[in-house]
């Protein structure tokens, strides 16, 4: 992994570029360096706003990151009316650019950190939707139990995954924490993670896939009840029903 001394030189080169660029019109960091809690393992998340159109910034910053940096390989992530270009660069080094239209160059959420250029008032990100977590979920319990019965053991795990994944997102949006890829999952309390131990695959086996399956739904329903106790006490005779049955 890169030393953050040098994560930081390859950070403040990529700003003198973007101030020298004629196109660019503001730079901004998010993400951990925001929030100046970058360390060795912290990507380099970089939004520019471009006057323009958009197509070529993103060709010539392309370029130089191949050219400068030695880029490896780069993706892009949906975002309009933004392009969001994700470089890895050698040593592992994570690069997400993203390239905003000037009226779209603002803070959407609080890690963001205005490095110079004018900002936009720009509306934040909607958090989840806890009604349609709590209906993905049983959907996920649904499916796994059916793949369990069709002993399609690596999609059966796949879906106890995922349900686990929700049971996390409920839990730190209903306590304010990030919910977006687990990272408010630290910041929730050992007497809420330490269950979840129980609710991973331990081996692909019909008998394992239902315990695991049966754990998960036990804590889906209890988080359940924090939020619509009414709703709670409809499916939960569902769910019962559901993972007891052979």
């Amino acid at each position: 992994m890169l030393p953050a001394h040098q994560r930081d030189q390859v950070r403040e080169r990529l700003l003198d570029l973007a101030r020298s660029d004629g196109a660019v019109t503001g730079a901004a960091l998010t993400g951990s360096h925001a929030a100046g809690q970058g360390d060795n393992w912290s990507d380099i998340d970089l939004v520019l706003a471009v006057r323009g159109d958009l197509a070529p910034a993103v060709d010539s910053w392309t370029k130089r990151l191949y050219d400068e940096f030695g880029a490896l390989h780069h993706w892009d992530l949906a975002s309009p009316p933004s392009t969001v270009r994700v470089f890895l660069l050698p040593d592992w080094l994570e690069i997400d650019l993203t390239f905003s239209p000037e009226a779209a160059f603002g803070p959407r959420g609080p890690q963001w950190h205005t490095v110079f250029g004018r900002t936009a008032d720009l509306e934040a990100f909607a958090a989840p939707d806890p009604d349609t977590l709590i209906g993905l979920s049983w959907h996920h319990t649904l499916h796994a139990r059916t793949c369990v019965a069709r002993d399609r053991w690596w999609q059966a795990e796949h879906w106890i995954s995922a349900l686990r994944d929700h049971l996390i997102t409920l839990a730190c949006l209903r306590l304010g924490h990030p919910t977006a890829y687990a990272k408010g999952a630290h910041l929730l309390s050992d007497d809420l993670t330490r269950p979840l131990e129980a609710t991973l695959v331990r081996s692909l086996t019909a008998r394992e896939l239902r315990r695991a399956l049966k754990a998960t739904v036990s804590l889906f329903s209890a988080e359940i009840e924090l939020w619509d106790t009414a709703l709670a006490h409809r499916l939960q005779p569902a769910l019962l029903q559901l993972t007891e049955t052979e």
